[in-house]
Order: C-alpha cells, then structure tokens, then sequence
C-alpha cells in the first residue's frame, strides 16, 4: 500500500510539472526613463491604415504581439535631435523615398542615447514604423549615433544588451536581428509587407556591434535568422 500511494505521487508531480511552463530566467530590470512621442488620434489612425495597406491586418487597437527585437542606430548625433525626428505623428517631407508608402512617421519603442540612458518611447506592445514588412510584430530599440563620427559607445552596447534581455524575459521573442538583416525575413511567415518593390538598404547598428549582443544574449536561445534568398 505505501509503495502504491509513493508510486501515485510520484506520478502526480510528474503531471504538475509537465503541464508547467518553464520559468524564465531572473533578469536584472534596466532603468527605463518614460519619454513618450506624440501618439494622438492621427497617428493612431496612420498607424491602423499602415497594418491594413501594408500587411492586410485590420484591427480597432495598433498593437502588436512582440516576436521579434531590432537594433538601430539613428545616424543623429543628439538625443533630443533623434526625439525630434521621431515625435511628429506625420513622416516630414525630408523622406520622400518612404513617404509615398505611407504618411505615419517612422519611430521606436526605445532610444538609448551614447550614455547607455534608455528612454522608452512607446508602449512596448504599440506599433512603431522602424523596420519593412515586420512592424507588425517587431519591438524597435534606437542607438543615439552611428556614423563614423559618433560610433555606437560601450555603455549603448550595456544597455542593449539589458534591454535585449528584459524584453526576452517579458515576451515570446524568437528572433533578434539588426536592421540590416530584415531582409532575410522575405518569404518567411513574419513578413507580410504587400509590395515588392518596397525595400530600402541599411546598414544599423553595424555587424560588430550586432555580434557583440549576440554573443551576450546567447543563452536566450533565439531562433537562427532565415538563410539569405539565392537568385
């Protein structure tokens, strides 16, 4: 009988666990400094007609479901020069090469300015325009910098690293890319931008430093990036 009853809990605990999700990994929670750009009802609707033309997604709220995380830097040389570009709720006329596309400004839901300070500047679950054919599902994070003049610094190579880090521990993340990598995604099920011809070539936050967070985020086990389309 108390073989039988040991038995019967052993084979209890064995169901609990396995009906158990995995708990994720302890992470530090990095200093997020609340800076929100504008998101008024234009932008709000600029950014629903930017899901429906764009991916064929049609929905009352502008959110998204967080799988992916992309770095960037702004090739602006100021933090508050970076926030300017960022807050109006229309794409300036400066930018006529994705104007036409849509008028929503482009954004982030982060900047980590050459401190390593990380200002959030939208919900984590809002969508940004930061990156073609996967905003839908992608969590932009800013680099203050990346020209010559201005490289990325080691304390935004810190604070990437921690972000990176605290949204994977927050959210289903599968994949982590820099800007430059986006169009490996074509043809993959996450890419849902309607027109072809609609690209454009980036090379933010840089191979180096894309390494770098790689190498320190390695443990989070994020899915390879889809091999390049051969002609």
């Amino acid at each position: 009988m108390i073989q039988n009853s040991r038995a019967l809990i052993a084979i209890c605990i064995l169901v609990i666990f396995a009906n158990c999700k995995p708990i994720k990994e302890s992470v530090n929670i990095p200093e997020l400094i609340d800076r929100p750009i504008v998101f008024d009802e234009n932008r709000k609707q600029l950014t629903l007609e930017y899901l429906e033309n764009r991916y064929g997604i049609q929905q009352e709220s502008p959110t998204i479901e967080p799988k992916m995380i992309v770095l960037h830097w702004t090739v602006i040389p100021t933090l508050e020069e970076s926030f300017e570009a960022f807050n109006p709720s229309v794409l300036p006329n400066w930018r006529p090469d994705i104007k036409g596309v849509s008028g929503l400004n482009v954004s982030s839901q982060f900047i980590v300015d050459r401190d390593g300070a990380i200002y959030q500047l939208l919900p984590e679950t809002t969508m940004a325009r930061h990156v073609i054919g996967l905003n839908h599902c992608a969590i932009g994070i800013e680099n203050v910098g990346g020209t010559d003049a201005l490289p990325l610094t080691e304390a935004q190579l810190k604070s990437n690293i921690a972000l990176v880090k605290y949204l994977a521990n927050k959210y289903v993340i599968d994949y982590l890319i820099g800007h430059y990598e986006y169009t490996l995604f074509e043809n993959h099920p996450l890419w849902l931008e309607k027109d072809k011809g609609y690209r454009t070539k980036k090379t933010d936050p840089g191979e180096d430093f894309m390494y770098k967070v790689r190498q320190a985020t390695k443990n989070l086990n994020f899915e390879p990036l889809p091999k390049p389309i051969t002609p």
